[in-house]
């Protein structure tokens, strides 16, 4: 029996557990975000296109450097390469994205464990989270300092949407300030487990066909390390899967169900799903990180054309994360 929730969001995922098929005929634009000032406009007008049509889109020159996107995928290795007893001392709490899960997310798209682990970074849930130095010296104080670059970006990026949405262009900064104890962006870490590969996909994926609950994701990935793919929402019927490159240079973004919510439906949350290496891809372990541009808990969600009803940010995320996650008792 199919799953019904009162989120249309989560309703649209549970219809999209197959394989489909692979279809490489669609860009996945890359935006340069170099002398952003000067060129605001032309930048404006590029990213609104890119998330209007596919709700995907890569960021070149986004002002993040190669160096410091380096050392965040050190540690998130050094933070996996802990041994369960020490990783399992900091467990994800119910109904909260900070810490740690294994196997733990299970999508309603596909009922199955998605294949991989993850460390969530929620600044203001950190309590008795945080590794000790004894353990991973310094990782507190060089994944925030990291989560704060992510933030500078993605509110760039948001500031552009406000824009054109009839916002003052500050709006979503406001809206994501963290400075606020009720602010919930969150940096995860995240390390999906080596296979032997597959002749078929099967029902296990990395990571099962879903959207993201946000505003704005941020998405950094391995040069060569691949299987992510999107479905955008013309193509569902025919569930035709776009491949997103895996460039460790550029910053892969996609628009999540709050903006989607927030645009009256104009920005595209679309489906997008981890598949499982084929035999002769590489299997072994695919590490990545995301920053979830997720608004403060008190924001109140609601477009400008009123298309939706208006509902605060944290019941939104509730909602969402109770249904694609195996909750501690």
């Amino acid at each position: 029996m199919t799953a019904s929730y009162s989120l249309e969001e989560l309703n649209r995922e549970t219809t999209f557990g197959g394989a489909g098929q692979d279809a490489d005929d669609r860009e996945v634009r890359v935006i340069d975000m170099s002398d952003f000032e000067n060129r605001r406009d032309e930048i404006r007008e590029q990213l609104w296109l890119a998330a209007t049509e596919i709700g995907f889109f890569q960021l070149s020159h986004h002002g993040i450097t190669q160096q410091d996107i380096d050392a965040a995928f050190a540690e998130s290795e050094r933070f996996f390469a802990l041994p369960e007893s020490i990783k399992g001392k900091y467990p994800r709490p119910k109904g909260v994205n900070a810490g740690w899960e294994s196997r733990s997310q299970i999508r309603p798209s596909t009922g199955t464990q998605d294949q991989k682990e993850s460390y969530q970074i929620t600044q203001y849930h950190m309590d008795r989270l945080w590794p000790t130095e004894e353990e991973l010296p310094n990782f507190q104080a060089n994944t925030l300092a990291f989560e704060k670059q992510c933030w500078e970006v993605g509110m760039k990026v948001l500031s552009c949407f406000a824009e054109k949405l009839g916002f003052e262009q500050d709006f979503f900064s406001k809206a994501h300030d963290p400075h606020q104890t009720d602010y919930q962006s969150t940096l995860r870490l995240l390390h999906y487990y080596p296979t032997q590969g597959v002749t078929e996909q099967g029902n296990i994926w990395r990571a099962g066909a879903h959207t993201n609950f946000d505003c704005l994701t941020l998405l950094f990935q391995h040069e060569g390390h691949g299987g992510l793919q999107v479905c955008p929402g013309e193509e569902a019927q025919s569930q035709r899967w776009t491949n997103i490159p895996p460039r460790g240079d550029v910053i892969t973004c996609n628009i999540g169900d709050m903006l989607m919510r927030w645009s009256d439906d104009q920005l595209k949350s679309n489906l997008h799903r981890v598949r499982q290496p084929r035999v002769d891809e590489y299997c072994g372990s695919r590490h990545s990180i995301a920053f979830f541009c997720q608004a403060n808990k008190s924001q109140i969600i609601q477009g400008p054309n009123k298309r939706y009803q208006a509902i605060r940010a944290d019941d939104f995320l509730n909602q969402r994360i109770q249904a694609n996650f195996v909750e501690n008792k």
